[in-house]
């Protein structure tokens, strides 16, 4: 019998070959959709998740309270590591890191200047990322090894065992390799080429030598904790809260507190918003899981759609079966196998569509997606979802069908009404719905994100070159600038203690005229030489600028930092910082160094004579870049030999902070596409099922003088009501949910009515050309043929 009702599907496949085409199609495209979405999403919830306890790793944080708002920092002292570790029994081990940074490793004549970290011995058997060569617990023991992960190895030492070998670092110390790890995962948030002790940055880094021995307040390092097994996150809670209160340095307990954040949610819970942990990218992801959803249930209309509309051809076979003896259930059992059939096929082609699709996809979104065909579990999940696709888009046909009255078919009596038009006319509705949303909040991130990108900066960005200092370049600095200005590459050269595109370290102001009492204020400082606002462009608003070392206790304020001290004549007044007395010589103008969709961040400006860790200069208007380029190489391979020559330009850093916004927008954008052309695929199929029903009808309203515009309208003005009918619900709801997403920026647009008219002439537009087709084809047919035929 089985075999019989698989034969009995094909057949009806293949009869109707244009038919299951547009449905086979419109299904595999949905399902190709869903399962990109899908592997999308699972990558994303699978961040960190490959290391052994996850649940039980957390970084020590901190929310900072001052002048009525809650900041959140992930950096801590060396002071609150060591008072977690005697103090809190339910925590099992506790590791320092540095936060990483970038570093010079040389073997022989092979240099890199790649990314990498610091960290305490523990580091490793708290996260277990695979070792290839080595052991965990000793591999960060002595204070003069290094851990490589197998490519940085690769790349030094070639196909050489590196075990034991000798590395160069930053020019100045000879380290040992006591481990090659894994590659790290590109699912991994920790991202690291290499790892030496903390031990070792105790030994040779005078700051972090004395790091220990100070206030809670020195928070220029990243603190790791595990906590014992069965212990959950509540029950060291206040204990970790109150850990400064226990302390005699009370030099931040009032304004912060601490919290451990869970290693699970540092990847898609990173939006903090006044402090108050939020969803951040997690909710991205819920949002396109719904859409993969959304377009799944959109094809499965089509197939619903265009099967009913479909009835009159299978009615009389319905009738003659059910004659002859044939029960619904035989019936429903019929039509849903051939349901299973033609998803199982369109499941087929959406494997073929998505892996065509990765390679394009994984650019776009920046990830390394590939189907997991060896996995039992990948075939167990995508098959339960077949066989639900199948019964949610087979079930309506199968009983709809399976319900005709024989004797009224057979005589002739089965009339497609109203009623068999109204649910097509509703599932129509809501995929134009959706579909039309989807274009409404492609326009709006797209509108967000350039009203972001047109926002001035406040500082010049074009030509703007960027390049990490090192030892080796801090002490040859003044060579490197007089030879960069006297070969004409660059005009200004400075250096400052951060980017211009990342903003300064935090720590709190102790004190300010008009200080209240008890109030706190957590501000941004930054170290710049000479020349460095003439160098980024950052405008003089009032006062003066640096002029030399004499300014070694003046400061410079931008105007959010005026506004958050409430200073009404700022210049000339005094404040204390780190126990000294800085006079406030000059104001410039807000610059955007942080989140553009954010206001300023309050800065302080401090002279430093001494080069800093970051060199700027801007390139001569009258060179060309690669030219300047090239010989910037040289220059910098003459006095700093050890590394190579690293750059980056500041208007490819500042659109780097548009990389997430504009993903979403791209997706949106995509699965916007592909949402309305399965709609438009169903549409195209019933328009040409109806122009089909209504062969004899359009022959007679030519024969009696109906001409071509007047038959197009006919077939095409019930579709087109639809469409404007699905813009009047799309438009309330895409404005409801895209007002919510706006709030999270406190830089951003204001919806235009504009942008719902857009959408819904595109959607109008869309559905005319697609109806046109069939629509024109019919009026332009023959009605001598068409009545002619019985």
């Amino acid at each position: 019998m089985l075999k019989d009702y698989f034969k009995t599907a094909w057949r009806n496949i293949a009869r109707g070959r244009s038919y299951s085409a547009l449905n086979i199609f419109g299904l595999a495209t949905g399902m190709a959709v869903a399962l990109t979405i899908g592997l999308w999403v699972y990558n994303q919830y699978s961040y960190d998740k490959f290391l052994p306890d996850y649940q039980r790793l957390y970084q020590v944080t901190r929310d900072f309270y001052g002048n009525g708002d809650t900041l959140h920092y992930g950096g801590s002292s060396l002071k609150l590591a060591d008072a977690l570790r005697n103090q809190i029994p339910e925590i099992e081990s506790i590791a320092e890191a540095a936060g990483g940074g970038m570093h010079g490793l040389m073997v022989g004549s092979k240099k890199l200047y790649i990314n990498g970290d610091a960290v305490a011995a523990d580091f490793l058997t708290m996260f277990q990322f695979p070792l290839l060569r080595g052991q965990a617990k000793r591999v960060l023991s002595d204070p003069y090894s290094i851990v490589l992960t197998e490519n940085t190895a690769k790349a030094l030492f070639g196909n050489e065992e590196a075990l034991n070998k000798t590395v160069r670092y930053d020019n100045k110390y000879d380290l040992k390799v006591t481990g090659i790890l894994k590659n790290i995962p590109a699912n991994s948030t920790l991202q690291f080429n290499f790892l030496v002790p903390f031990s070792f940055l105790e030994s040779t880094d005078d700051f972090v030598k004395t790091a220990r021995s100070r206030g809670f307040g020195w928070t220029s390092f990243i603190t790791y904790v595990k906590v014992k097994s069965g212990i959950a996150y509540a029950q060291v809670a206040a204990k970790v809260r109150d850990i400064q209160k226990s302390e005699k340095d009370n030099s931040m307990s009032m304004t912060t507190n601490i919290i451990l954040d869970p290693i699970e949610r540092w990847h898609l819970y990173n939006n903090y918003n006044t402090g108050k942990p939020g969803a951040g990218f997690v909710e991205y992801v819920r949002m396109f899981s719904a859409v993969g959803i959304l377009v799944l249930v959109i094809a499965c209309i089509n197939f619903i759609n265009l099967t009913t509309a479909r009835s009159e051809k299978r009615a009389k076979e319905v009738a003659v079966r059910k004659a002859i003896g044939s029960g619904k259930k035989e019936l429903v059992s019929q039509f849903l196998i051939e349901s299973v059939v033609l998803t199982f096929i369109a499941f087929l082609f959406s494997l073929v569509f998505v892996q065509l699709a990765l390679p394009s996809f994984n650019i776009l979104t920046g990830d390394s997606l590939e189907i997991p065909f060896t996995k039992p579990a990948f075939w167990i999940a995508t098959g339960g979802c077949v066989f639900v696709t199948a019964l949610a888009a087979g079930s309506r046909p199968a009983f709809y069908l399976s319900s005709f009255n024989p004797v009224k078919v057979l005589k002739g009596g089965l009339q497609a009404g109203k009623a068999a038009w109204l649910p097509r006319k509703i599932s129509t509705v809501l995929q134009f719905s959706c579909s039309i949303a989807l274009i409404i909040s492609t326009f709006i991130i797209y509108q967000q994100v350039q009203y972001a990108k047109d926002r001035p900066s406040g500082y010049d960005r074009s030509r703007l070159m960027i390049t990490d200092m090192n030892e080796e370049l801090a002490l040859n600095y003044a060579a490197i600038r007089n030879e960069i200005k006297q070969q004409g590459i660059a005009d200004m050269v400075t250096t400052a203690s951060s980017s211009i595109t990342t903003g300064g370290n935090h720590r709190d102001l102790e004190d300010w005229p008009g200080k209240r009492p008890g109030e706190f204020i957590n501000m941004g400082y930054i170290h710049v030489s000479e020349d460095y606002f003439n160098t980024v462009g950052i405008t003089m608003k009032e006062g003066r600028n640096f002029s030399g070392k004499s300014d070694t206790l003046n400061v410079i304020l931008n105007e959010a930092a005026v506004k958050l001290l409430r200073l009404t004549n700022p210049v000339n007044q005094v404040i204390t910082y780190i126990d000294t007395r800085l006079q406030i010589v000059g104001v410039v103008k807000d610059a955007i160094m942080t989140s553009p969709f954010a206001p300023a961040d309050p800065t302080v400006f401090m002279y430093e004579a001494a080069p800093q860790h970051v060199m700027l200069y801007r390139l001569s208007v009258g060179i060309r870049t690669g030219d300047a380029i090239t010989t910037l190489k040289t220059i910098f391979n003459k006095y700093n030999p050890a590394y190579p020559f690293t750059y980056t330009f500041a208007d490819d850093s500042y659109a780097a902070k548009f990389k997430q916004e504009v993903l979403i927008g791209k997706l949106a954008g995509l699965f916007a596409a592909l949402a309305i052309f399965i709609s438009c695929l169903g549409l195209f199929g019933l328009a040409a099922y109806m122009a089909e029903q209504r062969t004899k009808e359009i022959g007679i309203r030519k024969v009696l003088g109906a001409s071509i515009h007047q038959v197009w309208l006919l077939l095409s003005k019930d579709f087109i009501l639809l469409v404007l009918i699905s813009c009047v619900i799309a438009c309330p709801i895409a404005l409801y949910f895209l007002t919510g997403w706006l709030q999270k920026y406190e830089y951003r647009i204001s919806i235009s009515p504009f942008v719902f008219v857009v959408a819904g002439i595109l959607a109008i537009l869309i559905t005319t050309i697609t109806v046109s087709f069939q629509a024109v084809k019919a009026a332009i047919a023959n009605p001598v043929k068409s009545l002619r035929t019985e």
